[in-house]
């Protein structure tokens, strides 16, 4: 009976621990399968400055993440630019926007998006419908986030992304309406609100280097607001680990780097439009000695009014051989021709771009000119650097950049250009002697010294042969007089505000006041003499100095002009200095009247104003050689407030593992209580980038919330 029941006992205690063991496997397995999925979602890692880094097993989620991500930041305001991409802004919102539709419209925008989108590759086009569809999932789950104004925008589609990059691409960056609206046969047609769109970048060789590491700086220069704002993420999924911003409503990276190499844009010298006067003949135009038909479409567009209802206002659009019509005066009108309307593969060049891992792989991408216009500026961990004068550079038949600039004759096929100029027409180096490359939004040929692109090479009209503008200089000053320059020196580098115009005129400003001016003059004079010739927020004498510039004829100040040969140090003198002296009398005037005080600080008068925050500016204009730039506008306190320059930077040192600063000026987020929204003015206004966070350990050490799909 004891060994039966013993025998009993041990099978239940063999099948209780079997049955332990079996949950206790079953128990493991079911975890590593739930870590296993867990790791498969994509994920976005909002940090402590609003920036999301997002994670995918594949590319087509992640462009629905990245959708998802710039609504969280910027919902409204991309509703609001794919509105007006669609040409329908003024349906939606009103008169104010009418003008923006007839330019869109126009322009052909809408239409020519949805041929874009049918020739896209098939699987990016999949990549595209994920963006959209990443914004309507967004806006469907906090419908109550959206402003119920642009809600009538939904939902997208991938039509409106290309329509709106075709918008920001093609139909503000190469020409925009202010280039269009003063056109005559007395104005050249190039005469583009400078105020939009600028930039510095800089490429530095190992050789140049002090870690031995090549480095880039990319810092593009844009209005505060609108189309121009830049937005920071990163974006990972296999294929590829890229950091870096692209424009609000974009689906890809413009300015990007990855463990391997990274790009900058800067604004080239590029002319890839032209504006063709066309005489009016028997209701067509005269062309190649025969009269031509235009081609005439009606579009009519709807206008919102202020009691809801809509309105009709008629639009007819007439096209030449050239291109649309956008003006007419006295019985002659301007045809608009304008490149790269038929290449729509520009989002799928920049991601490529993004997953390049080395110089080979990177121009193969770039070979493909989708992009229609700016400089590249490149390096890499093996040490490469590269300089493209990258765009879509039309074939002309003769003629310099000047005379391309003003209004062309259209009566005949010799100034009707149809081809482009294939990648290897097009000014580039790789590897100077010099181990440096710059732009800052200087033509080609002044890259770096000794000079290694030479302009004779290339034609005319290609880009200016003969001006390098202040802040150009100062941009190269610093990287040739540094022959071992470290990532420090070049993150402090980038906030210089080291006037280059005073280093050229202030010493022959002085003695000219001392000797010929009065009172105010001699005490103006001291002024000067005692600033650093900076624009810090704490510089006396300053904001006199760029009173005087602005009360100047700048077109005619210096006794000697810019020389390619002196390049660092013309032009120089003052051409008239009695002149410049009542110029200085009347600056000197003007400020002890508005401020109290002949050397009242820079950042008592210049600010940085972005939601509550009101800062003491440091930085200024392009024309005083300020590398790092501010644009400002007056306000109703007498001081000016920044409207743009300074707006996406980052510096960064291919070792290994990367080493990475940013900054976004204004922030990363517009929308209503996002995080990210103006923390990072603090930084801007203190002269600071931050640390750029990758890896998940620094991510989730920083992390401020979590979306899971």
């Amino acid at each position: 009976m004891f060994s039966v029941l013993s025998k009993q006992t041990g099978f239940r205690r063999r099948s209780l621990r079997l049955l332990l063991l079996f949950s206790l496997v079953f128990t493991l397995l079911t975890g590593i399968h739930s870590l296993a999925a867990e790791s498969k979602k994509t994920k976005i890692l909002w940090d402590t400055y609003g920036v999301p880094h997002i994670y995918s097993q594949n590319s087509k989620e992640l462009f629905h993440a990245f959708g998802w991500a710039q609504m969280q930041s910027h919902g409204n305001l991309i509703l609001r630019l794919y509105g007006q991409a669609r040409g329908r802004a003024a349906e939606y919102w009103g008169e104010d926007y009418l003008e923006s539709d007839r330019w869109v419209q126009t322009m052909g925008v809408p239409d020519r998006s949805r041929q874009w989108y049918d020739r896209q590759s098939l699987t990016f086009r999949g990549y595209l419908d994920a963006f959209a569809n990443g914004i309507n999932a967004y806006a469907k789950e906090h419908a109550e986030l959206i402003d119920d104004e642009v809600e009538t925008v939904l939902p997208v589609s991938a039509v409106d992304i290309l329509a709106h990059l075709q918008r920001v691409l093609h139909f503000t960056f190469v020409v925009n309406p202010d280039d269009i609206e003063d056109i005559s046969e007395e104005q050249s047609a190039r005469s583009a609100s400078e105020q939009k769109m600028g930039s510095n970048g800089w490429a530095i060789a190992p050789s140049q280097s002090a870690s031995g590491n090549a480095m880039l700086l990319a810092n593009p220069h844009l209005l505060w607001s609108d189309l121009f704002l830049w937005y920071e993420a990163q974006l990972t999924a296999p294929g590829i680990d890229a950091y870096g911003a692209s424009l609000v409503g974009i689906p890809v990276l413009n300015i990007a780097f990855n463990d391997y190499q990274g790009w900058t844009h800067t604004v080239n010298t590029h002319d890839g439009w032209d504006a063709y006067e066309l005489t009016l003949a028997n209701g067509g135009y005269q062309f190649d000695g025969k009269v031509r038909a235009f081609e005439t479409e009606e579009k009519p567009l709807k206008v919102r009014q202020a009691d809801g209802t809509l309105r009709q206002e008629p639009l007819i659009v007439r096209r030449s051989v050239h291109g649309p019509i956008v003006a007419e005066k006295d019985g002659k009108v301007i045809a608009l021709r304008v490149v790269g309307l038929d290449q729509p593969g520009a989002l799928e060049e920049w991601w490529d771009m993004a997953r390049a891992k080395n110089l080979v792989e990177f121009e193969t991408a770039l070979q493909r000119l989708q992009i229609p216009m700016f400089t590249v500026m490149y390096a890499d961990r093996d040490g490469h650097i590269l300089h493209l004068f990258n765009g879509q550079v039309p074939v002309r038949s003769q003629g310099d950049f000047e005379s391309w600039s003003s209004i062309i004759p259209g009566n005949t096929s010799a100034t009707l250009w149809t081809k482009l100029h294939p990648y290897r027409d097009l000014p580039r180096v790789i590897d100077p002697p010099s181990g440096w490359l710059q732009n800052a939004n200087d033509p080609p040929w002044t890259t770096t010294f000794p000079s290694a692109i030479n302009p004779d090479n290339y034609p005319a009209y290609m880009a200016p042969h003969s001006f390098m503008g202040f802040r150009p200089q100062r941009s190269a000053h610093m990287l040739a007089e540094d022959k071992q320059i470290s990532f420090e020196e070049m993150v402090e580098y980038k906030h210089s505000t080291h006037m280059e115009l005073a280093d050229r005129l202030l010493d022959d400003l002085i003695a000219a006041a001392r000797q010929q001016g009065g009172e105010l003059a001699r005490r103006a004079a001291d002024v000067l003499s005692d600033w650093d010739r900076k624009a810090d927020a704490n510089s006396r004498g300053a904001v006199l100095f760029a009173f005087w510039q602005q009360a100047v004829d700048f077109s005619n100040l210096f006794a000697i002009p810019w020389d390619e040969n002196a390049p660092f140090a013309t032009p120089d003198g003052l051409a008239d200095p009695t002149s410049a002296v009542a110029a200085l009398e009347a600056a000197a005037t003007k400020v002890e009247a508005a401020y109290g005080a002949l050397d009242v600080p820079w950042g008592d008068v210049f600010r940085l104003r972005v939601g509550d925050m009101d800062l003491p500016a440091n930085g200024g204009a392009d024309d005083l050689g300020l590398f790092r730039t501010l644009w400002f506008v007056p306000s109703e306190d007498q001081r000016f407030e920044a409207i743009g320059g300074e707006s996406y930077v980052a510096a960064i040192e291919f070792s290994n593992p990367v080493r990475a600063m940013a900054l976004t000026s204004y922030g990363n987020a517009t929308q209503p209580g996002s995080v990210g929204r103006s923390e990072q003015l603090k930084l801007f206004a203190s002269k600071k980038l931050r640390p750029v966070w990758r890896s998940r350990q620094e991510i989730e050490a920083h992390l401020t919330s979590l979306v899971r799909f």
